[in-house]
């Protein structure tokens, strides 16, 4: 909405500040940030369980057990016994890092639909605001603030699931934990390539691996049955699925060509219709349809996330954090931002797995 011609009403900078902490509160803290354009399940699920630690703390740090001491023996009368002294404790280290995401609004452009800005302490001899200048203010506010939201939560996603190797300022995300060579690499101080480290790594079938599905064999259906009885055999306890759409599109071809599958078999109700159901494997939950997944050209790809086991962590105080920082002396623009500090961290991988399908 541009300048009509009418008085230019003037508000103060605090009076600015006061209007875009609110906004900011309402756009990034309230309901409007779930509703964002594409879904984002990955995002929902990290945020909704992210850990707090103290600040002052240089790393996160996570104490691990993978071999153990102690065994039993057997004994008669007052036969010797032995006595074990297990020190089989690890700890594997996370570094946190800090995100920033900022606007900026010139008083120009505040100029140009009838704000004018006052750089006084008090405000002294600010003329009164219409109801108009108001609409105007928080119809500019709206339109930067939602791409804000937006612009974080798109990145924040994005971040949540690449290896971090795309910028060392961010925290690595999915693809860092549940890799698709889990033999490689160093998690948390963990050389997973190291033998005795095999706990550490994730399970894996991508790449040459990758899963065939076969309508008739069944093939995707019974891999992923037999690998969810892999993935809880150390007490993984995985129960998030996110798939891309091509992975989906395979296992409903398998799934629904037997009928709908259910704990006594398939089952096939005989109507001649066509529709959408959800596929749910029991024990985890259903699979989810992760957009992400297809615009990192991974659409053929499955994650089993130990959602309880890969944790967001979270700096005390820091979670979401806005700022106002003054308008700077040599320019005349009003900036408006919003910090995270935390991490990615994880206590157990071998509870997760990474799936990719071909037909």
């Amino acid at each position: 909405m541009a300048y009509d011609g009418n008085p230019i009403s003037a508000f103060t900078t605090s009076e600015i500040a006061s209007i875009t902490n609110a906004a900011l509160d309402y756009y990034i803290k309230g309901e409007s940030f779930a509703q964002t354009i594409q879904e984002k399940p990955l995002l929902g699920r990290m945020m909704s369980k992210q850990k707090t630690f103290p600040g002052g703390k240089g790393l996160i740090s996570i104490p691990i057990i993978s071999e153990y001491t102690t065994g039993i023996e057997g004994f008669v009368g007052d036969e010797s016994v032995s006595y074990d002294n297990p020190n089989n404790l690890k700890r594997v280290t996370f570094p946190w890092k800090e995100i920033h995401a900022g606007i900026s609004m010139t008083l120009t452009e505040l100029k140009i639909d009838g704000i004018s800005v006052v750089d006084t302490l008090d405000g002294a001899n600010v003329t009164r605001h219409s109801e108009r200048d108001m609409t105007v203010l928080t119809n500019i506010l709206e339109h930067k603030l939602g791409d804000m939201a937006e612009g974080w939560a798109r990145s924040f996603n994005e971040m949540l699931w690449k290896d971090g190797t795309q910028d060392n300022k961010l925290v690595p995300g999915l693809s860092f934990f549940i890799s698709d060579d889990p033999t490689t690499g160093v998690v948390g101080g963990v050389n997973r390539a190291t033998t005795g480290n095999e706990f550490w790594r994730n399970r894996a079938l991508v790449g040459n691996n990758k899963i065939v599905s076969s309508v008739t064999g069944q093939t995707l259906t019974k891999t992923l049955r037999a690998e969810a009885r892999q993935l809880k055999r150390y007490g993984g306890k995985p129960d998030l699925i996110l798939a891309g759409s091509r992975f989906i599109e395979l296992l409903e071809a398998e799934v629904f060509e037997k009928g709908v599958y259910t704990q006594s078999g398939f089952v096939n109700n005989g109507k001649n219709e066509i529709g959408m159901a959800d596929i749910s494997m029991r024990g985890i939950g259903t699979i989810i349809y992760d957009p992400t997944l297809d615009d990192l050209n991974k659409s053929d790809y499955a994650y089993f996330v130990d959602s309880g086991n890969i944790n967001l962590y979270v700096m005390e105080g820091e979670d979401r954090k806005t700022h106002n920082p003054a308008r700077p002396h040599d320019k005349y623009v009003l900036y408006r931002a919003m910090t995270w500090t935390g991490a990615t961290a994880a206590r157990q991988l071998n509870g997760c797995g990474v799936y990719q399908v071909t037909d």
